[in-house]
């Protein structure tokens, strides 16, 4: 196996890993609430929508599937992000990373 091949597969376990902790100890649902919130407040949900609407009547409604939708919205809804939010979000997970790190060094003994 490849350097390259081994460190995909490494990156791999390790997002599931975190995506399992994330999960089990329901910070995941805290941090989607909180990410809603912020979406809301900031705005993107109204300019996601507006562009939804936008795409709708180039392409014709007709001519829309629910699939094309996606496709054509998810690149612009990324970049609607606001850069602080995406920080606040970042800061967050790294926070609690970092505490459930703590946690578990606590349990081993030296």
């Amino acid at each position: 196996m490849s350097d390259y091949s081994e460190q995909k597969l490494k990156d791999s376990q390790m997002k599931a890993s975190i995506n399992q902790t994330l999960i089990e100890s329901g910070e995941k649902e805290r941090l989607k609430e909180m990410l809603r919130n912020k979406l809301i407040e900031c705005g993107w949900r109204d300019q996601l929508k507006a562009y939804c609407k936008e795409v709708v009547r180039r392409k014709g409604l007709k001519h829309v599937t629910v699939d094309d939708l996606v496709t054509e919205i998810t690149p612009k809804g990324r970049e609607l992000v606001p850069d602080d939010v995406k920080k606040e979000l970042l800061h967050r997970i790294r926070a609690f990373l970092a505490q459930q790190k703590e946690l578990t060094s606590d349990k081993i003994p030296y």
